[in-house]
């Protein structure tokens, strides 16, 4: 990293994997669960999250950009990455929030280090330099069986130009991804995706209760409760897409 980790009274947890591996769905029951024990929490995504992250977002995904170099898509992602820190997630961790993020600078070494093959030395300067001194507390690595994604992307209304690069090109993100989990066990906790949502939200619970108490406290309320939560906010999730659906 280009400049010094800084520490924050907030709690930031990051949320990485592949396309259809489950994480906006499991940061939202995590945000129910905090909120629920009074926390402030803030569900992100990358590139996103800002005016500017968003329209970038845009750009960088969208399939009629066939055109675009690998090494302006790193830039863009980066980019998006910088404005979300400095707008959004540093002030939010300095004033005690818990920051939840679909996506963060790992996905950038799995895509377009492992993915494209770009220089991973410079990735993680670049990352660095983005992220100035911002890191999470803990990431979970959801992984999921490949017929659970296929049956995920395919509910999906267009897959995005990064969804379009190819079997192979995702095996490389998929073996990108496992080897920063290698590299750095303490931080990266690997989830795998079970058949039922409510027990991989057990293992997610677990996975981030060393940096999250509350996420400790509400494992020993029992699973009753947590089969509960998992219920009301998948029900709240179908609500809101049939509103969106019109």
């Amino acid at each position: 990293m280009s400049e010094a980790v800084r520490t924050y009274p907030g709690t930031f947890v990051t949320f990485e994997g592949g396309d259809g591996a489950g994480k906006s769905t499991q940061i939202r029951f995590l945000a129910r669960v905090l909120r629920d024990a009074g926390r402030e929490v803030l569900c992100l995504r990358e590139p996103g999250g800002t005016a500017v992250g968003e329209a970038l977002r845009a750009v960088v995904l969208d399939p009629a950009h066939e055109a675009m170099s690998d090494r302006a898509e790193l830039l863009i992602y980066e980019a998006a990455r910088a404005q979300i820190v400095a707008e959004v997630i540093a002030p939010a961790l300095s004033r005690g929030a818990v920051v939840l993020c679909d996506r963060f600078a790992d996905s950038t070494v799995a895509y377009q280090g492992y993915g494209r093959g770009l220089d991973r030395s410079f990735i993680e300067a670049v990352n660095g330099f983005a992220c100035a001194g911002v890191a999470p507390d803990a990431t979970v690595l959801l992984v999921a069986p490949a017929e659970t994604v296929r049956v995920r992307m395919g509910h999906r209304a267009e897959a995005d130009r990064l969804e379009r690069a190819g079997d192979e090109f995702h095996d490389r993100v998929g073996e990108g991804f496992a080897a920063l989990a290698a590299a750095d066990p303490s931080r990266v906790h690997t989830v795998e995706s079970q058949r039922h949502r409510a027990d991989t939200f057990r293992l997610v619970l677990e996975a981030v209760s060393e940096v999250l108490p509350e996420a400790g406290a509400f494992l020993a309320s029992g699973q009753e409760v947590l089969d509960t939560v998992v219920a009301e906010e998948m029900a709240r999730k179908r609500l809101e897409k049939e509103r969106i659906d019109g």
